[in-house]
């Protein structure tokens, strides 16, 4: 990005997007400054990444154009009431879950630009799915760069902010059900026979490999399964048994269940 960056939150979420920003090269360690209050977080990041830390209260680097909050959305008002006077004139980037844009409005004014994102736990291993909405002061500049920025950790996502609940729903919970999902197969595994060394490594690399194949492929799940499915065959049998069991709907419903329980939160 080239511009000095702000995190203020130095958790695991903030160390997986600075450790994605240094591999990419879109920062350097002399442009990335962490607020954080806890010492042996800003000793862990200053020791790993060569970046500077400083506990809250400290003022903002000048030069910091960008100020990601990567806080839990509890104390979000808080930090967001401490820092309201040195948020003018810079871009302001949230990955608090539930949050709407009408909130951070409501502590720093509607002239301050700010990005909401929602990320997934993906992001730690540099595999995200980021999906971000924006308010009407965000150029289309500083949404380029942010999702540069994102794009470091994983792949990145322009909706409106309407469908961030959707989104919640779908990749910031899916990574549950996915696992759940895994889990299940290991235990099929382990029912036949398997070890459960064998099972969860024969598990996590069918889902990874499956997951992969679909992506590179641009093939729609339903062509690609068909590949798979042979005429009597083992695969279809077992799809007969999830089909009975409702396993489509079920995911389904897992989706809307969740969509509406971000809405709750969010207060919509």
């Amino acid at each position: 990005m080239g511009k000095s960056i702000v995190f203020v939150g130095g958790g695991q979420m903030a160390e997986a997007f600075i450790k994605g920003l240094l591999q990419s090269q879109e920062a350097t360690p002399d442009t990335i400054y962490v607020v954080e209050p806890d010492p042996l977080r800003r000793s862990h990041l200053e020791t790993l990444f060569h970046v500077t830390t400083a506990e809250p209260g400290a003022p903002l680097p000048a030069a910091a154009q960008t100020v990601i909050l990567a806080v839990k959305p509890q104390v979000m008002g808080g930090v967001l009431a401490d820092l309201k006077d040195q948020l003018t004139d810079r871009l302001v980037i949230t990955v608090a879950a539930g949050l709407p844009l009408s909130f951070y409005a409501s502590y720093v004014g509607d002239q301050v630009p700010v990005i909401r994102v929602m990320p997934n736990i993906a992001t730690l291993v540099l595999a995200g799915a980021s999906v971000l909405c924006r308010n009407q002061q965000v150029t289309d500049e500083q949404l380029a760069e942010a999702e540069k920025l994102f794009d470091s950790v994983g792949t990145t996502t322009v909706v409106e902010e309407r469908l961030m609940d959707a989104v919640t729903g779908l990749s910031g919970s899916g990574p549950a059900f996915l696992l759940t999902f895994i889990e299940g197969l290991m235990d099929g595994g382990i029912k036949v026979g398997l070890d459960q060394r064998t099972a969860r490594q024969l598990a996590i690399q069918t889902v990874f490999g499956t997951a992969l194949l679909a992506q590179v492929s641009g093939e729609h799940p339903a062509e690609l399964r068909a590949r798979v499915t042979s005429p009597g065959g083992t695969a279809i049998s077992g799809l007969q048994t999830m089909e009975e069991a409702g396993f489509r709907g079920t995911v389904m419903v897992a989706v809307e269940a969740a969509v509406k329980r971000s809405k709750e939160l969010g207060g919509s």
